[in-house]
């Protein structure tokens, strides 16, 4: 089984899909995979950045979609923040 995590302020999105089942035909995980490329194809064009984990390895960066990919993890961008002086100088005292 495999999962697609996007993380999010609200809490993680979580779709999970058997790559085996629907390569055999099984309709709801062919459902559930194209449902995860959707997800991913979305959250990239926000600007995400997807990771694929596997176990006892390292994360590696991706910019595709990988269904074999035990697990992809999607970060959101993240954006600097502006303090409420926006456009001012901070005093020196």
């Amino acid at each position: 089984m495999a999962n697609l995590r996007v993380l999010s302020w609200r809490g993680d999105t979580k779709v999970s899909y058997d790559v085996e089942k629907a390569t055999a035909g099984d309709l709801e995980q062919m459902a559930a995979v194209e449902e995860a490329q959707r997800i991913f194809r979305e959250e990239r064009a926000r600007g995400a950045t997807a990771f694929r984990m596997e176990k006892d390895e390292s994360a590696v960066r991706i910019d595709e979609f990988d269904q074999a990919a035990e697990q992809i993890v999607m970060v959101p961008r993240i954006a600097g923040g502006a303090s409420a002086t926006r456009g001012t100088r901070p005093s020196i005292a």
